[in-house]
């Protein structure tokens, strides 16, 4: 029996034009021998803007559901998730080749968590712009994102974009955090915060950046809303560190 990838999306209906795109990219994808992957795709909202975008492939599978925002749509979306391995691609964005291979080699060390790669943002004349603060390629230690994320204005030195992490980690951890934004952010803070990660040097997602982009809207920098966002992420991320007597692995 093959083992799977899931690759997990949710989208909303501004943003449905651009999955044909990110299923391109799925397809370009080539695994390990013994791997699949699987899409499933979950819309925020009951619409009919999204269903024609959804490709017609036996690998794809597409729900619906009430509106709340993309961390509700992701973790309703793992109700139909079959993966060992969980991996979060947002509706406009693209994976580059050979990352899904790449998430998979690095979580076969049984002692990691999670994965993350270096990111492009794809801007809208089509070039490509890279992060200048990318750390080394490797291991990141428990503890490390929030410290570099708590110095540096709540900016990680990895994106939480590119994550792929153990499903059973995942589930544990609840999944996705209950915010209007930067529940990936809180994801991937917890994790770290139980478990060591890994950092791919190559770039393995392309960021889009177009005006209708969720992190691009005014209400993404309210600075009341923003502080408390960042204020419940940390303390998540804090009190999962004090379970001393709760980590992945041998860390």
């Amino acid at each position: 029996m093959s083992r799977i990838i899931t690759v997990i999306t949710a989208v909303h209906a501004p943003g449905a034009e651009y999955l044909p795109d990110a299923y391109k990219s799925l397809t370009e994808q080539e695994l390990p021998d013994g791997w699949v992957w699987e899409w499933v795709i979950q819309e925020d909202g009951e619409t009919d803007s999204v269903t024609p975008y959804v490709p017609e492939d036996d690998r794809v599978s597409f729900g619906q559901g009430r509106v709340g925002r993309a961390a509700m749509a992701r973790t309703m979306g793992l109700a139909r998730a079959r993966g060992e391995y969980v991996k979060v691609l947002d509706a406009d964005d693209m994976l580059t080749p050979g990352t899904l291979a790449r998430d998979i080699a690095a979580l076969a060390d049984d002692n990691l968590g999670w994965v993350t790669s270096r990111v492009l943002d794809l801007m809208p004349d089509g070039s490509t712009v890279g992060f200048d603060q990318d750390p080394p390629a490797g291991p990141i230690e428990i503890g490390a994102v929030l410290d570099h994320w708590k110095a540096h204005d709540y900016r990680a030195h990895v994106h939480p974009a590119t994550l792929c992490t153990r499903r059973e980690l995942l589930l544990a951890l609840g999944g996705w955090m209950a915010l209007p934004a930067s529940e990936d952010t809180g994801l991937l803070l917890a994790l770290n915060a139980v478990s060591r990660g890994w950092f791919n040097a190559d770039a393995g997602l392309l960021y889009r950046k177009w005006p209708g982009q969720v992190t691009g809207q005014a209400a993404h920098a309210h600075p009341g809303e923003r502080e408390a966002r960042m204020a419940v992420v940390e303390a998540r991320a804090r009190a999962l560190a004090s379970f001393t007597g709760w980590r992945f692995g041998d860390a």
